[in-house]
């Protein structure tokens, strides 16, 4: 068997096919949506993956606001920020959020599980979350996916 007939194919970012993806949050875990979330933004779920390359599908996320916590985490959990002035630095529990921006806390999941830099932020910004059912993406005909 000749061995050397066998290439590895690398994607290239103008080859890339991207599809739409709705995952409904509610009454999910926070971290396995975004573990799948993750994994969809970056590719992996296509037999073309390649680590360096944006291969990753869009992905919409509805009912955010209703996605659920395990154990105490609802309560215990700190979101850290800091001005960068003395005294600056603010805490946010998820109860807290939940009135507030509750888009943030499936964001700053899946953000935590991306690479780190240009890469990882341009994967960010195919994440469309939305607190409620409705979404503006009716167009792209998005297909559910499962979590």
């Amino acid at each position: 068997m000749d061995t050397q007939s066998f290439k590895t194919e690398s994607a290239r970012a103008e080859d890339v096919e991207r599809a739409w993806h709705v995952v409904d949050a509610r009454g999910n875990a926070v971290g396995r949506v975004a573990s799948k979330i993750a994994s969809v933004l970056r590719g992996k779920h296509k037999p073309s993956f390649t680590p360096h390359v944006d291969t990753g599908d869009f992905v919409i996320v509805v009912n955010a606001e209703e996605a659920q916590f395990t154990g105490t985490k609802e309560t215990d959990k700190e979101y850290r920020r800091y001005s960068g002035y003395p005294g600056g630095e603010r805490t946010d529990t998820p109860a807290d959020l939940r009135g507030k921006k509750p888009e943030f806390i499936i964001r700053h999941a899946v953000k935590g599980m991306l690479p780190k830099g240009p890469l990882g932020r341009k994967m960010i910004k195919k994440l469309k979350v939305y607190a409620g059912p409705e979404h503006p993406h009716e167009a792209q005909q998005p297909q559910p996916l499962d979590v």
